[in-house]
């Protein structure tokens, strides 16, 4: 006999009852009232009078599914997965899609193998993606590319699900070989997508290699012409890049899109986590703007779910994972809040604290060495740009509240000596990078608009997506001493001001992530943004900010330790230009 079948007729007791809850139907967008008997982690059934071993009374209160986000870099958060679980847990986030490319690009194949197995035994199911791009494009520098042999051997394996995102997208557009066979690699599964700004043929183009997805969507029009091409649309609300307000009326114009949409993290922060929340934080954006609010809880289960082809989850139904939360209230509004949640049928957070968080013990023994200590720090004179004449210099605009940056030709500002310097009065800093996983002394020197600094320096080894050190300052011997701090730390973060260190946190695991706590990391972070103040900056999320202007494979202007890169032209660009 099949003990859930005999649970579900209501012929023998349940695991757990779930009585008097307000069940929030995903399927049918409505509330139906009801008990919900599990059965070894499962859901057998939902209806009346159910009895449990265990037997708990939701009073009425509203009860729904475990949310997913279906995108998240773990790594961004400078947390271990089991410190992110803890953070998340408590918002009831029971699935993360996670793309590893941070580590990846680090520590290489075992940065990934670190992440699976420290994943193992949590609160929390994480799903990794097969980072596609590392690096994300041939103008970065990571520790050990990834190839498509690999991708094969991470599906082999079973340390991924899925295939991360394709970043670099003009591979893909003109049908390179590498970029192919890595989707080609990753077989039957998602192929999730990365595609800033395209559309038309070179839409198709990219396409048609079967990516089915994009979180990049910076306009409405985009994120329509997408839609319309059959790509699923996540909708990104991280710390630095929310969209969610951009890019609802694509729902509120049409709700029956929200099959095919999906809200996510992509890069979010310890202290983002803590102070305003995970997924329930979009849920609270989303309906304070209007959308019908069990619409606006499909995008954080069903939806992702069904694009993951996770068919065990997403809802509260017979047959499902035993995943979902009770919230404090008899209402989805704008006040969401998680009470208590279940995984698997076992209670995790009690009265929105964590109540059993991990089997998981040996977490913080298992991450693997950083194989490189840097040494070639560039002298004073190194880091000078020598003015050419009668020319402007290119500078990274920064774009508030947006990921992607301009071009901005400028007249340079020029010291007594005959050499192009940063503009304080108009808000124009030099930006170093400088390589640190084979120690070449190889580095990239450019200047960059909008960060606000007014002395002294930041630098940081959480460097988008070939973590190298980056570095922003005023004058280069403060961009020294930062350099300088992130060798000794290993990787980290640091604020200088000439040859004094203000504040420091280091990063021991591939210079990306820390051991600590969540509410510990959250603090040290919070520490670094104030030093940074300190000195001026007044821009929200300083250091995630300046991590993204190395990206290559976001438009326009970047830096990287070989210099000036503007993936849109398709090539290496210089400081001086008529």
């Amino acid at each position: 006999m099949i003990k859930i079948a005999s649970v579900a007729r209501g012929e023998i007791p349940a695991d757990l009852v779930i009585h008097n809850a307000k069940i929030a139907n995903v399927y049918t967008l409505e509330y139906e009232f009801g008990d919900v008997a599990v059965c070894s982690g499962k859901i057998a059934g939902i209806g009346e009078h159910y009895d449990g071993i265990i037997n708990f009374d939701a009073q009425g209160k509203v009860l729904i599914p475990g949310m997913i986000d279906g995108h998240v870099h773990i790594e961004d958060t400078m947390m271990t997965p089991q410190a992110f679980a803890e953070a998340v847990a408590v918002r009831g986030t029971t699935a993360v899609m996670a793309d590893p490319h941070e580590i990846s690009n680090a520590l290489g194949l075992s940065g990934l193998e670190y992440m699976f197995r420290a994943s193992q035994g949590l609160p929390i199911d994480i799903f990794y993606g097969a980072p596609s791009c590392v690096p994300a494009s041939d103008f970065e520098t990571p520790y050990e590319p990834i190839d498509m042999t690999t991708i094969k051997i991470m599906f082999d394996k079973n340390l991924v699900q899925h295939l991360g995102e394709m970043m670099n997208f003009p591979a893909v557009i003109n049908g390179d070989a590498e970029a192919w066979g890595k989707i080609l690699a990753a077989g039957n599964v998602p192929l999730t997508g990365h595609a800033p700004n395209v559309s038309g043929k070179n839409l198709n183009a990219y396409l048609s290699s079967g990516v089915s997805s994009d979180h990049e969507c910076n306009e409405i029009s985009e994120a329509r012409e997408k839609l319309k091409r059959g790509m699923w649309i996540m909708i990104r609300e991280g710390a630095s890049f929310p969209n969610l307000k951009t890019l609802l009326p694509l729902i509120h114009e049409n709700p029956l899109n929200a099959s095919r949409c999906m809200a996510v993290s992509d890069d979010i922060t310890a202290r983002y986590l803590i102070e305003k929340g995970h997924m329930d934080e979009k849920i609270r954006i989303m309906v304070k703007d209007g959308l019908n609010p069990f619409i606006a809880l499909r995008l954080v289960t069903l939806s992702p779910a069904e694009y993951f082809r996770l068919y065990d989850r997403g809802g509260i139904a017979p047959g499902k994972i035993a995943d979902f939360s009770l919230l404090e209230s008899d209402v989805i509004d704008e006040n969401f809040k998680i009470r208590y949640v279940w995984k698997n049928g076992r209670q995790t957070v009690r009265d929105g604290e964590v109540y059993d968080i991990s089997d998981n013990e040996t977490t913080q023994h298992i991450a693997p060495v950083m194989k490189t200590a840097v040494k070639k720090i560039p002298s004073l004179e190194q880091l000078k740009v020598k003015y050419q004449p009668d020319k402007n210099i290119n500078v990274i605009g920064i774009n508030e509240r947006s990921i992607l940056t301009t071009t901005l030709q400028m007249k340079p500002k020029v010291d007594y000596d005959g050499f192009a310097v940063p503009d304080i009065e108009n808000d124009v800093a030099k930006i170093v990078v400088l390589e640190r996983h084979r120690d070449t002394g190889a580095f990239g020197v450019g200047f960059v608009k909008g960060f606000g600094i007014k002395r002294g320096a930041v630098g940081s080894s959480v460097a988008h997506d070939a973590h190298n050190f980056v570095v922003i300052g005023t004058d280069d011997l403060s961009i020294q001493t930062a350099l300088k701090s992130l060798a000794k730390m290993g990787g980290g973060l640091t604020v200088c001001d000439e040859e004094r260190i203000l504040q420091e946190f280091a990063l021991p695991i591939g210079g990306l992530m820390s051991y600590l706590t969540p509410a510990e990391v959250s603090r040290e972070l919070e520490k670094m943004e104030n030093a940074a103040s300190n000195i001026g900056i007044k821009t929200a999320h300083p250091f995630m900010v300046m991590s993204f202007l190395c990206l290559t494979v976001i438009p326009e202007l970047r830096i990287t330790d070989q210099g000036y890169v503007d993936i849109t032209k398709g090539y290496i660009q210089e400081i001086f230009v008529r």
